[in-house]
């Protein structure tokens, strides 16, 4: 590249062949310009890396560094490291962003200079890229303590490399969740506007992080979270605690005999509505089995409502 990239998009891959290509197509789509795309493979064992280099010898603007398998946090602190560009976004290898995902948002940060971070609403799609409804989060309304409760700033994200350096860069050791840290951060260091339109495609998939990695996620969440309130000088006055939701649990017994054909259901009675269900199992002759909900200090990744700040 002969001039310094307005935007530099951050990738990471770890075996995402099924969907890097279209991930990077959209990148090429875009309708701004002056950006850069820094790829930095994890140490993918499928085609991936093979992939990303047909696409970085065709287009100058893509940069691929291919490393050893440590980790998505560090993964993206190497990435970052590479970016040269004024303001810095992040593009999930199995997601898409719409093509004016850049200059949309490139067009908010120039107008207000007290903005650190500005997010789009996203469209959920399913593994073969069909539409399928606006994600939820779009529907959370944002602030910075909110944050504290609310991933709201899930995809699609623009920031300025100065708010960036001014938290001292992403933190490596979050190997899961490091963008909601890095976003709890940057909401500490100016403004964050939501942009209301749909900028970006979130694929829903078995083996995304979020499925594959729940509970590490949710580990590492609840870190971000606690070190947040820390930062923010309320951990005297507030503690943070993370809920399970209960849950029906249906569980066939195993058959003992033919004299003996009970069937029988385990469920858990803290649910709306259960006790009526339990009647009508007993008619259909099930015999139900009350169980304990399970609440303990668990960090939840994906919903507010489990989170409490008391």
């Amino acid at each position: 590249m002969t001039m310094q990239p307005l935007v530099s998009l951050i990738m990471t891959v770890y075996n995402r062949e099924s969907y890097l290509a279209q991930a990077i197509e959209s990148a090429l789509a875009q309708t701004e310009p002056n950006y850069e795309l820094i790829i930095v493979d994890d140490g993918s064992s499928d085609g991936s890396v093979s992939i990303a280099q047909r696409y970085a010898n065709a287009h100058q603007h893509i940069r691929l560094i291919k490393a050893k398998h440590q980790g998505r946090g560090y993964a993206l602190s190497t990435a970052f490291s590479f970016a040269s560009g004024q303001y810095l976004a992040l593009l999930d290898s199995d997601d898409c962003l719409a093509p004016t995902a850049l200059a949309e948002t490139v067009t908010v940060l120039d107008a207000f200079p007290d903005v650190s971070m500005v997010y789009s609403n996203y469209v959920d799609v399913n593994e073969s890229g069909e539409l399928l409804n606006l994600g939820h989060r779009c529907h959370i309304r944002d602030s910075k303590e909110r944050l504290l409760l609310d991933f709201m700033t899930f995809h699609f994200r623009l920031f300025r490399r100065s708010a960036y350096e001014q938290i001292g860069g992403i933190d490596p050791t979050f190997e899961y969740a490091p963008d909601y840290d890095l976003s709890l951060k940057l909401s500490e260091v100016g403004e964050v506007v939501h942009l209301e339109k749909p900028l970006y495609y979130y694929r829903i998939h078995s083996n995304s992080i979020s499925v594959a990695k729940r509970l590490e996620q949710v580990r590492f969440s609840h870190r971000a979270v606690e070190q947040a309130v820390s930062r923010r000088g309320l951990s005297e006055h507030v503690s943070v605690e993370v809920q399970l939701r209960p849950r029906l649990a249906f569980k066939r017994k195993p058959f003992v005999s033919h004299s003996l054909k009970q069937k029988v259901f385990g469920i858990g009675l803290g649910k709306t509505g259960t006790t009526s269900l339990c009647m009508a199992l007993a008619k259909l002759g099930y015999k139900t089995i009350h169980l304990p909900q399970s609440v303990e200090l668990l960090e939840n990744y994906d919903a507010a409502a489990d989170i409490s700040v008391a």
